[in-house]
């Protein structure tokens, strides 16, 4: 089993950029394809980034694309998230977790598990 661990929010203005880091243990993840989503009150957990084992592919929701970007350092065991250019709606809980399934989309978080316990992130306007 692997355990995974956020990391890395906190408050910041808007314009302003955080990075998060998703630390696993268990089981090295680096045959595991990895995303990270995000949650606001009452709402639904939407995907945000994806990225692929090895880092070959990236996937980005609308939303954040051009200002995110996933990436992974598997000799850590640890993949990250950089925000740039934050807004407030980008004020959320954000969550890592696994693929674990090999067809289905990025976009449906049924397709993921080991989710970790989650990390704030707000962004002030």
């Amino acid at each position: 089993q692997v355990q995974l661990v956020e990391s890395g929010g906190g408050l910041v203005q808007a314009g302003g950029s955080l990075r998060l880091s998703c630390a696993a243990s268990g089981r090295t993840f680096s045959r595991y394809n990895m995303g990270w989503f995000r949650q606001t009150p009452g709402k639904e957990r939407e995907f945000a980034a994806g990225i692929s084992v090895a880092g070959g592919n990236q996937y980005y929701a609308d939303s954040v694309k051009g200002r995110f970007t996933i990436s992974g350092d598997y000799a850590k065991n640890t993949v990250y998230l950089q925000m740039d250019s934050l807004k407030p709606e980008d004020t959320a809980i954000y969550y890592c977790a696994r693929k674990v399934t090999s067809a289905g989309s990025w976009f449906d978080q049924a397709g993921f598990g080991s989710w970790g316990p989650g990390t704030q992130v707000t962004v002030s306007s």
